[in-house]
Parts: C-alpha cells; structure tokens; sequence
C-alpha cells in the first residue's frame, strides 16, 4: 500500500463517523489549548505535561477503532485515562529520546520520532505491555517501514497548508483523518504479526 491507498482507506474508514471525530478532537484541542493559555502561570504547561499523553492515546483508539470499521464515541478521547500511568510514562519517554536524538541531529530525531510512532496503537490494543515496552515494540515494528510513514505524513502537506489558511479551523477534521491513516499503517504492519509481548527487550 502507498500513501494515497492509506488516505483513501482512512477516508472510507471515517464515513458516518467524521462528527464524532471531530467532536472528540475539539475537545482536545479545547482542553490543551487551555492549558497552554495559562502556561505563563506555570500550572498550565504542568497541566499539559500530564494529559497530552492520555488524550494522544485516546485519540490513536478512536482512530485504531475507526479504521477497524468499528464504532466510536465522543468519549472515547478520556479512555486514554483508563490507562494514565502508562500514557503518560510513554509520553515522556518519546518526549525523551526523540530530544536526546535530536540534539545530534534534526533528521536523527525525525527518524526516531517516526520509530517510536506506532506504540499508541501498540499500547492500546494491549495495554498491559507497559510504556517501554510498547514503545520498543514499535521499534521493531518499524525497521524498514520509516520512510513509507514518512512518505503517508508528507502527503498531508497540501491539508496542512489549508489548516493555516483557515486559522486551524480544519484542523479538526485533519488530525482524525491523519490519526485513522496512521491506524491503517500499523494494521497492515501487525495483522498476521507476533504478539506485542514477544518484542525484544533490550533496545534503546
């Protein structure tokens, strides 16, 4: 599957449910954009350290669901707090290693950061793999696949310059496409694959 087969299957994926979806990224957007209002008092950027990882993971069901061709709800977006503990230590992680990478270089950082992309997904479907775990996980997942996610990310470019055009307006309705796209990326890594447990375990 290329880039554009991906964005189709995410569209199909997304009928009858576009409203929900967006809904649900609206209060995202909602909640964060709150705290980032009142990170000037410092509250607000701790605030947003401890939910970004929760809703990321309520996001990425919602999309895993959708392109599973099953049903979502608004309130799907707090189930990522069903699982706080673990959301939040696979934020940080991320958060972590992406900026350490990053300081050697952008491009080592980028690939890191597309490396580690899939254990949302691993994690939700199998919350008891625990945050590294999911996260190395994903590593093995993407050997040899990083720069077709690459490639599915790029393709959104021409959505992501209509989302400043309409002062991220659209956003709402890009980020479940791009977040449903993504679901159907690491479907056709995972189905017929190993068991997210059986991932080795010494990686960085």
């Amino acid at each position: 599957m290329k880039a554009r087969d991906f964005r189709h299957a995410a569209w199909e994926s997304l009928r009858g449910k576009w409203g929900t979806m967006v809904l649900a990224t609206l209060i995202y957007v909602l909640i964060l954009g709150a705290c980032g209002t009142l990170a000037f008092i410092f509250v607000g950027g701790i605030a947003a350290l401890l939910l970004t990882g929760a809703f990321v993971l309520g996001l990425a069901g919602m999309g895993l669901a959708a392109a599973r061709g099953q049903s979502v709800n608004a309130g799907q977006v707090f189930d990522g707090f069903k699982q706080y503990g673990s959301s939040l230590a696979l934020y940080l992680l991320i958060a972590i290693f992406t900026f350490l990478w990053t300081l050697l270089l952008i491009v080592p950082g980028i690939v890191k950061a597309l490396s580690y992309s899939m254990s949302w997904y691993i994690l939700n479907d199998d919350p008891s793999i625990g945050a590294n775990a999911a996260r190395k996980r994903s590593m093995e997942l993407m050997k040899g696949h990083k720069w077709r996610l690459f490639c599915l990310q790029l393709s959104f470019i021409g959505w992501g310059i209509l989302c400043v055009l309409t002062l991220g307006i659209l956003t709402l309705w890009v980020t479940p496409y791009m977040e449903t796209a993504r679901a159907h990326f690491y479907r056709a890594l995972t189905d017929g694959d190993a068991p997210a447990e059986q991932a080795p375990a010494a990686q960085q």
